[in-house]
Parts: structure tokens; sequence; C-alpha cells
């Protein structure tokens, strides 16, 4: 396959490969070429580096005609539109070549120089990060990625994601999975049967939620940090509505360029059917560092009051120690593990429990533009003091949780990308009114922005 192109005699020298010379008729200053697609390749490419972006745009065009070269076409065609600061359509090139290719170093650099023009410093931030898992990435580039990184973080950075969808469940109201309960009054047991109100109901509801965050540079150690997190589910009516507000706001300390802590006091409330069920006022601090290139270590304390408005036997406090490590096994896969430790001192000690358990997920970018993750939780939880009226001896908890999560960034619709969940609660008791089964589904449209 060759191609037959019209140039002056100018250009043409520029754009003429060096390593075969292609077939050409000049005359009057114009000149006709033809180039295989490998020759208008390296055409193309030199006219880039040399700036004649203009001249070398019909190049780019004429090779998209060419059978195998889609990816160095869109590449190209994303260079031309960055130099020339068309950054909106250079990053919607690059980010359409890394969704079919997640693992190209080169272009997600380009992504994160034309992220950064449009000061989407966040996103440029983690496009960075992940082009710091290439172990081939040359010193001096890796430098300048962590000049550029340190640079993005002292500057003013903020983050808003939104996720609207709706939520097939089969247990709306979190109720138990039992159909019957041991009753003990005395020496004496008694089965009781549940009515229909105390079962699990089954239902489709409409999901929404907004997680936004603000970190403002103080000083070159020092950023004050402010969140919103919130999310919601509506159901027919408002029995089974719930929704969920928490609020932050604090410090952030930065120890080296690759480790900082934090301090935020934090406000939560809870309304179900309608209804406020919990508020939450406490404190958390936190801090994280990078270990080599592949792993990242974090901790976080978290203490905090509750006010139940439901029932006053679970006042009290609650506080937890969680800790995160994360290893990069691929350029664009993760996997993460994280022990935590809980504790709640409320008003009746049967309702007060301590749980340890832990964390284990994966997650990544795939071809095609596909994003996975995944999740399993696992956690034993023993409370202080027997429920008399249903066991002798003290509530014992085996919970565990398994998250899913499918999307794809390269289908978008106003922003918006489409995103799967599933999310499965099973928690065993020695105490059957406490036994739980619940498995919910998301499909969600997703955007980052």
């Amino acid at each position: 396959m060759r191609f037959t192109l019209m140039a002056s005699s100018a250009i043409l020298a520029l754009a003429s490969p060096t390593s075969a010379a292609p077939e050409r008729n000049c005359s009057n200053g114009t000149c006709h070429i033809e180039l295989t697609p490998p020759q208008l390749l390296v055409a193309a490419e030199r006219l880039i580096t040399e700036r004649h972006y203009a001249e070398a745009l019909p190049l780019v065009e004429a090779l998209r005609l060419a059978p195998g070269f889609k990816l160095q076409t869109e590449f190209l065609g994303g260079l031309i539109a960055s130099r020339t600061g068309d950054y909106a359509t250079a990053a919607d090139k690059f980010m359409a070549i890394l969704a079919n290719d997640p693992a190209q170093t080169r272009v997600r650099l380009e992504l994160a120089q034309a992220l950064i023009a449009l000061k989407k410093t966040a996103s440029a931030d983690r496009q960075l990060r992940i082009v710091q898992q290439d172990t081939e990435l040359p010193q001096q580039i890796a430098r300048t990625i962590r000049t550029v990184r340190d640079t993005i973080r002292s500057g003013r950075t903020w983050r808003l994601d939104l996720n609207v969808g709706v939520a097939p469940d089969t247990n709306i109201n979190n109720a138990t999975s039992a159909q019957s309960i041991t009753v003990l009054l005395g020496e004496d047991a008694y089965q009781a049967d549940l009515n229909e109100e105390a079962k699990a109901h089954s239902g489709v509801g409409l999901t929404a939620q907004l997680s936004a965050g603000l970190r403002l540079p103080i000083s070159q150690q020092v950023s004050a940090l402010a969140e919103i997190d919130a999310n919601g589910s509506n159901y027919r009516g408002i029995q089974f509505d719930d929704y969920n507000v928490q609020t932050s706001a604090g410090a952030e300390y930065r120890l080296t360029p690759t480790s900082s802590v934090s301090f935020e006091g934090i406000y939560a409330r809870r309304w179900f059917g309608g209804k406020a069920a919990t508020a939450q006022v406490g404190a958390r601090t936190g801090g994280q560092m990078v270990l080599g290139k592949r792993d990242r270590f974090g901790y976080q304390v978290d203490v905090r009051h509750v006010r139940a408005y439901f029932d006053r036997g679970y006042d009290g406090w609650q506080g937890g120690l969680y800790g995160t490590i994360e290893h990069v096994v691929a350029r664009t896969l993760v996997v993460s593990a994280g022990p935590f430790l809980r504790r709640e001192w409320l008003r009746e000690d049967a309702f007060s429990d301590i749980e340890v358990g832990g964390n284990l997920g994966v997650g990544g970018e795939l071809r095609n533009g596909f994003n996975l993750g995944g999740s399993l939780g696992m956690s034993r939880a023993i409370f202080d003091a027997p429920l008399l009226i249903f066991d002798a001896k003290p509530r014992r908890d085996t919970r565990l949780v398994i998250r899913t999560t499918l999307g794809n960034r390269k289908i978008r619709v106003l922003g918006f990308s489409p995103q799967m969940n599933w999310t499965y609660n099973r928690i065993g008791s020695s105490i059957p009114l406490y036994a739980i089964k619940r498995s919910r589904f998301e499909l969600t449209a997703a955007r980052y922005f």
C-alpha cells in the first residue's frame, strides 16, 4: 500500500524519511511523493518533532487509511492537538488509546500533561502515579515525575465524583434472615414466628453517591483539607429510604515528599424511613507513606461519639484502627490488604462489642476501557454482655462482605460512564435475630471531574 501526496519542496525536505528514498515527481516547486505507511509514519513524526504541525496533520489523516496503524495515528493526532493548544481533544485521544492498551507509558505521560493544562490536576496526579510503577522508566524521567507530582500537590487540588443509577436489592430494610426466634422467659423457652414487617423486603430504588474534596495549601508543608461524602437510596414511599452524609475538615502535614500525616474533625448523620437515625461527632488521624516504587502503607485512627435516635441504648462511643498496604503487581493493577480493629462502648453493654477483621482487594485498568475492582472482608465480633431475652451468653457474630465493581470509561455520554457494583453482606450470629443476608446491585452512570 502506497500513498501519493503533494507538498512543497521545502516541506518535502523535512518530511522525507532518511531510511528509504520515496518516489517523487517535482515541477514548479511542487512535488508528488509516494510513501509506504512506515515511511508516512516516519515523515509525520519528523514534522511533529520539527513543530510543523499543520503540515504533519494531512500525513496523519492519510495514515488513518492504512491498516495496523490505528494506535500510532491516534497518538500522533493527540500530539498535534496537545502541541497546538487543543488539550481537550488531546486528552480524549490519549484516553481512547489507554482504554484499549493501559500499558502505554508514553501515552499516559502525554495524557497527564494535557490534564495539567486543563487544570485537572488530581486526574493528572493519578496518571503520573501509575506511570511511576513502570520499572523501565529512566531515572531522569522518574525524577521529573516526582517533581511534577510535588508541584501538583503544592497547588490547590479539588475532586468531585458523581454516581447515579438504580439499585435492585434483596433486603432494603436490612432485616433478619431468620423466620422465627427463641425467646427466653425465666427458665422457659418459647418459639416465636416473625411477622412480615420484621422480614426482609426486596425492592428497586434510585441511588446516588457524591464525593467531593478540597486540599488547599497553606504553606510548603501544610494543607487545609475539607471533604463531603453523601449517598442515598430512594424507594417507593419513604419507609425504607436511606440517606447518609459525612463531612470532615482538618489539615495535612507533609513529612517528606512521599509521606504525610493528617488530622480531621468529622460530623456524620443518617436518616432512615424519613427519620433521623444516628448522628456522629468525632475525629480521625492518619498517615501514609510510599515504600519503594510498588508499595504504599497507610493507617487511620477514628473515634466518634454516637447519638442514636431510634434507641438510646445505642448511644455511646466507637473507635477504630485501620491499616492498608497496597502493592502494584502490574502497571495498572493493584492489590491491597487492610486489617482493622473496632470497639464500641455503648450505653447498653449488650450492644457494645469488639470486632477484629480484615479486607483483601484488587483493582485496576484493563483493555478496552474496562475498570475492575473487587474486595473480600471478614471479621469476628464479640459482645460485652448477653441479651438475656435471647441467650444466656454474649452474642457472637461472623461477618462477610464481598464487593465487585465493573465499569468502562471508554463509553461516555455527557461525561458519564457505565458502572455496575455488586455487594453481598452476610452476618452469621449466635442469636438468629441478628443473622442477615443481603445482595445489592447498582447499575449506575459515573462521572469523575
